[in-house]
């Protein structure tokens, strides 16, 4: 990291402050920077506009860190960056009063894009989504472990990241298995496993949430994962009977684990959503609570319109399972759809299943998930909590 920066050009006149440039808007640097080269940006005019991430390789090709010519992209800015996000959590949210595992970087929400960083007890998970950050993995860790001195690190890329960003992780040999709490609830966390860092921290506020309509009431958790509704549903929303279903056989053992640690009675089913629900519903079986919340449907632009047909499939069925009057949680964390999307499918979903939604909240993420105004795309958890009649 070094005052004296390459500069790279654009073809364009800058006039946003979102901090991702696209290929297209780039002019090909004459000397070849490797992928996450710190550079000067100077517009089509000439006019020095930022300073950031460059990688050739990848469609966002310039990720904006400082519109500040004279803040330097050194170790003193990543202290400043990552004390004023660990600030927010621990100091302002107050989360270690609640939990021990929140996001402690949420990438372009707390100005550090294509950074993740989420902590699970004494371990902190480093998700890299650019080649920037991740050669500057060592900084960054170093001044997370005088933040977390007792901590033990794991980092990670997704293959799809690497290929993209063109850098190989090498990540390190998964560690076992550790404890979470969360509002009084005990969970099992496996960072390295296919899902996201471990864990879904996201959900946090809309478990506890979910969990105060379910006092005596029949649930169902869609897609259940590691059991995080279902046990909010029967610890803490004292529910009269929870059933959660997942396709995955690895976190529905998971999910199981928990209900064990929590001291609940839940019947955890391995199957397809599709399947079970058509076996299920011709027998008039009907919850007072269900839930819904599936993975991430695309990643492609080419492809929402695939999502949105998943998602109008799903919760078509899913909205048949629940009693008249019960409450419906339908979830969408697939950024690249909308809210207004979101709505529009369910609308269509409720129409062609003969039911009405009256929809009582409409929440995201959790606050330790920011984002910013000027960069929506972080902003991709939708929580529809509704009454199905």
């Amino acid at each position: 990291m070094t005052a004296i920066l390459p500069q790279v050009k654009l073809k364009i006149v800058r006039r946003s402050s979102h901090p991702w440039i696209y290929q297209k808007m780039t002019e090909k640097p004459a000397e070849r920077l490797p992928p996450g080269s710190i550079v000067d940006i100077i517009d089509r005019d000439n006019t020095w506009v930022g300073r950031g991430f460059y990688n050739g390789h990848s469609r966002i090709t310039l990720r904006v860190l400082t519109s500040d010519k004279n803040e330097q992209i050194d170790v003193d800015y990543f202290q400043r960056k990552l004390t004023h996000a660990i600030e927010l959590r621990r100091h302002l949210l107050k989360l270690d009063d609640v939990t021990n595992a929140y996001r402690l970087v949420h990438s372009e929400g707390d100005g550090l894009s294509g950074l993740v960083v989420d902590r699970f007890g004494s371990m902190i998970v480093v998700e890299f989504f650019s080649a920037g950050m991740f050669r500057l993995r060592q900084t960054i860790m170093d001044i997370l472990a005088v933040h977390f001195p007792e901590s033990a690190f794991y980092w990670f890329a997704e293959e799809h990241v690497q290929k993209q960003e063109s850098f190989d992780c090498h990540t390190p040999e998964p560690p076992a298995p550790g404890v979470i709490t969360e509002h009084g609830m005990r969970f099992r966390v496996a960072p390295g496993s296919k899902h996201k860092t471990g864990f879904f921290v996201d959900q946090r506020d809309n478990r506890k949430l979910f969990a105060s309509f379910c006092q005596g009431k029949r649930v169902l958790d869609l897609c259940c994962n590691t059991g995080g509704f279902s046990v909010y549903a029967k610890a803490l929303g004292q529910a009269e009977d929870v059933v959660g279903v997942d396709l995955d056989e690895d976190v529905i053992a998971m999910a199981k684990q928990n209900a064990k640690l929590n001291q609940t009675r839940i019947r955890f089913v391995q199957g397809d959503l599709f399947t079970w629900l058509r076996d299920t519903l011709p027998s008039g079986q009907r919850f007072d609570v269900v839930v819904l919340d599936p993975s991430k449907q695309t990643r492609d632009r080419e492809e929402i319109d695939f999502a949105l047909k998943k998602y109008f499939d799903m919760n078509k069925l899913a909205m048949q399972a629940v009693a008249p009057g019960g409450i419906f949680l339908t979830c969408s964390c697939t950024g690249l759809v909308s809210e207004e999307m979101y709505l529009e499918t369910l609308r269509r979903s409720a129409w062609q299943a003969g039911r009405t939604l009256q929809i009582l909240k409409i929440t995201g993420a959790s606050a330790d998930h920011p984002y910013l105004v000027h960069v929506p795309e972080s902003r991709y958890l939708k929580a529809v909590f509704c009454r199905v009649v």
